[in-house]
């Protein structure tokens, strides 16, 4: 994150000094970036997902929730605020936004599949930056203009699609309480370790997308699509892979999100379409690998 403040020092367009977390216009950024945040202790975290996509993988037409939801979380750090940020493209929109990001002072902290065999293919690009938050929002919202993603929130259709899935079950097996969200019964587990970039805590780790993601989608007759991502310290990667191979869940990415969190970590999504409570035990089994909490 240094990098990031000093480029955008040099180009003036995102950096400001002096401001407390107090004076930060929220409101303007909501605003600027056409929807409201959800807010979590300081953390207003926007979501941007591809309702526009209508994409699937081995025969399961994915939900927005499943693994297609971008997002942008705001944290006041350093006199201003620190923006970090999942964003799903199309592979013919990666360096039309890529270009745009830079030009604004946005640093570009990776970019990568998370999903084997979708069609159409997408990708990730996780994004940071540091400064005045309205103009952080301005500068991604136009690079987000140079993509189909939707930059208005359109009213839901209807309400969302039950949860076909004995989530009871689930909760008790993974051991933290899911939530429904856009037919999608979802899981963050937090890592016991405390997490930091640039010298400030990622917290909440929810939020600031460094908690494991589990998301389950109902699929008929108690079978859901999983996917997500394990947050791993570099001891806890090949436990979890054999983990999860060995429960029939397979390994679709290894990567870093960020360039300077302590400790390193490394980000493994999965995927498989089963049994729900059969791959929630596969899903424990690899959780008990890491140093994440349960209860």
């Amino acid at each position: 994150m240094r990098k990031t403040i000093l480029a955008l020092i040099g180009v003036g367009s995102c950096f400001i000094a002096g401001a407390h977390a107090q004076d930060l216009d929220w409101k303007k950024v909501d605003e600027t970036l056409g929807r409201k945040p959800v807010v979590a202790d300081d953390v207003h975290r926007y979501g941007f997902p591809r309702t526009d996509l209508s994409v699937t993988s081995d025969g399961v037409t994915i939900k927005p929730a499943l693994a297609l939801g971008g997002w942008l979380a705001f944290k006041p750090a350093h006199g201003g605020a620190m923006v970090m940020g999942d964003l799903v493209l199309l592979e013919t929109e990666i360096n039309p936004v890529m270009a745009k990001m830079i030009a604004s002072g946005i640093e570009i902290t990776a970019v990568h599949n998370h999903l084997l065999r979708a069609s159409p293919a997408t990708f990730y690009m996780h994004v940071a930056g540091h400064g005045d938050p309205v103009k952080l929002a301005s500068a991604i919202h136009d690079a987000l203009a140079e993509s189909k993603t939707p930059l208005t929130v359109a009213a839901p259709a209807g309400p969302p699609p039950a949860i076909d899935l004995d989530t009871a079950k689930l909760d008790q097996v993974i051991g933290v309480k899911g939530q429904a969200n856009g037919g999608v019964y979802q899981f963050n587990v937090k890592r016991r370790d405390p997490i930091t970039e640039d010298g400030m805590l990622l917290t909440p780790v929810g939020a600031m997308g460094v908690a494991i993601a589990i998301n389950f989608q109902p699929t008929g007759a108690g079978k859901a699509a999983i996917t997500g991502d394990f947050v791993l310290t570099s001891d806890e990667v090949n436990p979890v892979i054999v983990a999860l191979r060995t429960h029939g869940i397979e390994v679709t990415a290894l990567h870093s999100h960020m360039l300077d969190e302590q400790p390193r970590l490394f980000f493994m999504h999965f995927w498989a379409n089963d049994d729900a409570v059969k791959l929630a035990n596969g899903m424990r089994a690899a959780l008990d690998k890491t140093a994440s909490t349960k209860g």
